[in-house]
């Protein structure tokens, strides 16, 4: 029975140590086992080796997993064997070795029937990081097998390493002088199709948003159950991050809510699973949103810089602006901002930026425009500068040495510019010419390449303060004269102030204002309607009774001559009084609605007042003309419904309201006070008669 020769394989690959679950294979007419899962490298067993060869080495992406989804990369070694070709195939005397093997070590061998190989097989393999060391034991029959033939192959399975790393694993023996095998390969990383729903780290989640009124619903979906996943949110910047962020850890079936005030345009999310080299899902769903767009110019501020040699400004911002930065020039605080030419800067993001070299003035300002709108401004006004608010700006162009002043959206020459107190057209322009070539001119920016453009800030207030002195001198002499005028007519300014205070004193408050008063024809409403005529009187109202208008109505007749005097009352805007008595209420009760007998009054109606009425009442329902409605309140309890479309008083009582209406709305205050009383005191001695 022949001798077996040991063969010790011994694999070195990264990914550290701990408790493996490595498989150990051999093709048909082969034996193996594993010796040492973890061998300390470098310290592999020794042993002879004589009868096997190593001829191939191949590396293959595998799988080790602990569940269906809990899966890690790896790759597996495949080792073919052959027979030396160096070496003849020996005699080897019955001897048995026990042990573990993927096929089974023979336990008896007859060596009259065949010769056997064994021996142990060496694999190293490295990474950056770590190496692992495996030693196998294999057991081949050679008999009468020719040089470089294959025995069969042996399979090691597997060396983990991280997700897209290199492993490079090398096959040998102990013995001196053997060949050694080396291959490197590449472990396989998410794009593998076998990874992508095995691996976690593969399986990358999604973030759903919804946002709402108050607040920013963040949650993960297509997690893996029992599984917590890191959230990270942060500033995208052209310039960094942001920093870090916030981190938050959640699970597959909790949602993260962020208040919306912190919601920005360039707030992004990402999210990955706590694990090692996992992927990440980014998200950046806001940079559309108007209101965060909103929120984040709020957020923005714009500060100018004065310095000694340039206007500089900063303008910082959570998120990048897709702004530029316009110099432009503002006289008054309130009116336009004139944009300077040739001075258009982007904005570069946090910190301080130069606008070309621009020299500062009270005038500048500084303005921010995105899609075609200011967002934020910025001015020098307030500052101690050199110059003046009513500077003018003027734009030299040396190509044609011209000078043009900038106004109003264009440069206008000064042969046509004009401005408040300059007079006309041009009457500055060679002073100002002169100004820029002496010097009294300052000089606010140029083109740094070249010097085709230049701005110039000038002074007017010298040329201001001229114009209004000899205005000041006009208006003085203008008063002079008219005073000179009113001593020449002293005696004629007397007389005109007496009258004009004369009619301001007078105790006739209703004067110039117009009257009808209309009343039945019996004796108490004539008595009241004397009375009314007699107290009204004082205050200058012209008050005309009907019936009566004595040649007037003799003339035309009662009637004509009543309707004459409504439509002069009517068509100038004068009030008309109806005065009920008795009598008046006996003729208003003709025009209700089917109207009992016994509301009837046994008194005749007045034909002159039921005239009056047959122009009021359709008056009345029109709604024009200025009526007041007196009734006596000791003889008429109350107004009929034909006239209740008016104001109504009872007299006396209510002799203050009734005067208040016949001056509205042309009087306030308290000016009626003394004629209440006369006027009431008045009533009262006519109806008790």
């Amino acid at each position: 029975m022949g001798a077996l020769v040991p063969l010790v394989l011994v694999l070195v690959v990264t990914g550290g140590s701990g408790a493996h679950r490595d498989t150990l294979a051999c093709t048909q007419g082969l034996a193996c086992r594993l010796l040492d899962p973890d061998v300390l490298c470098g310290m592999e067993p020794q042993g002879p080796n004589r009868g096997l060869a190593l001829s191939r080495l191949r590396l293959e992406p595998a799988l080790r997993c602990t569940g269906p989804v809990a899966c890690s990369p790896c790759l597996e070694a495949r080792l073919r064997l052959t027979v030396p070709r160096s070496t003849a195939a020996p005699r080897i005397p019955a001897a048995g070795h026990g042990g573990d093997a993927g096929r089974g070590a023979p336990e008896h061998v007859d060596a009259s029937a065949q010769h056997n190989a064994s021996g142990v097989l060496l694999l190293a393999g490295h990474t950056y990081a770590s190496s692992r060391c495996v030693a196998v034991e294999v057991w081949a029959p050679i008999g009468t097998a020719l040089p470089g033939r294959t025995l069969g192959w042996v399979t090691f399975r597997c060396f983990e390493a991280p997700l897209g790393s290199e492993l490079r694993v090398t096959a040998y023996t102990p013995a001196h002088g053997h060949r050694r095998l080396s291959q490197q390969q590449r472990v396989p990383d998410c794009s593998w199709p076998v990874a992508q729903s095995a691996v976690p780290q593969c399986q990358a989640p999604r973030l759903q948003v919804s946002p709402g009124p108050k607040e920013v619903v963040i949650e993960v979906q297509g997690a893996m159950p029992g599984h917590s996943y890191t959230l990270r949110l942060y500033h995208n910047q052209s310039h960094g991050t942001g920093g870090p962020g916030r981190v938050v850890t959640v699970s597959s079936n909790v949602s993260y809510s962020l208040p919306a005030e912190e919601v920005l345009p360039c707030l992004c999310l990402q999210v990955w699973l706590e694990t090692q080299d996992p992927l990440r899902a980014t998200l950046c769903p806001f940079s559309h949103d108007p209101k965060a767009w909103q929120r984040l110019w709020a957020r923005s501020r714009l500060v100018l810089h004065a310095e000694a040699q340039a206007l500089t400004c900063s303008l910082s911002s959570p998120c990048d602006l897709p702004a530029e930065l316009i110099p432009c020039w503002q006289p008054a605080p309130t009116g336009p901002c004139q944009a300077l030419p040739s001075l258009r800067h982007p904005a570069m993001g946090q910190g301080s930026q130069e606008l070309g070299g621009l020299q500062p003035h009270p005038n500048l300002c500084v303005q921010v425009w995105s899609h075609g709108q200011v967002r934020l401004s910025q001015c020098l006004r307030d500052r101690a500068l050199p110059g003046r608010p009513d500077d003018i700006l003027l734009l030299e162009r040396h190509g044609n040495a011209s000078l043009c002043a900038l106004e109003r959206g264009a440069c206008t020459p000064l042969a046509s510019f004009t401005s408040a107190g300059l007079g006309q057209p041009g009457l500055l322009e060679e002073e100002l010419r002169r100004d820029v070539a002496t010097g009294q001119c300052r000089q606010i920016w140029h083109h740094e390449n070249s010097t085709v453009v230049t701005l110039w800030a000038c002074p007017i207030h010298k040329y201001l303060r001229a114009r209004w002195v000899l205005a000041w001198m006009g208006v003085l002499l203008g008063a002079a004269c008219l005073l000179l005028l009113l001593l020449l007519k002293k005696e004629d300014i007397k007389g005109w102030l007496k009258s004009l205070r004369t009619d301001y004193s007078s105790e006739a408050p209703l004067r110039g204002r117009r009257a009808l008063l209309v009343h039945a024809v019996e004796p108490v409403a004539e008595r009241a309607a004397c009375a009314l005529l007699a107290a009204l009187r004082p205050l200058g109202l012209a008050v005309a009774a009907a019936p009566g208008g004595g040649s007037g109505a003799a003339a035309w007749g009662p009637l004509p001559w009543l309707h004459a005097q409504h439509h002069r009352a009517l068509r100038g805007g004068d009030t008309i009084i109806i005065l009920l008595s008795p009598a008046a209420v006996a003729a208003a009760h003709q025009w209700d609605a089917d109207p009992s007998p016994g509301d009837v009054p046994t008194t005749a109606p007045c034909e002159a007042f039921a005239a009056a009425l047959s122009c009021a009442v359709p008056a009345l329902a029109a709604g024009s003309g200025h009526y007041v409605v007196a009734r006596l309140e000791a003889l008429v309890p109350a107004v009929p419904s034909v006239l209740q479309a008016a104001p109504a008083f009872a007299l006396p009582s209510e002799t203050r309201g009734f005067l208040r209406a016949l001056a509205a709305p042309r009087w306030r205050g308290r000016w009626l006070e003394p004629y209440v009383a006369a006027v009431a005191e008045g009533l009262r001695r006519a109806v008790g008669e």
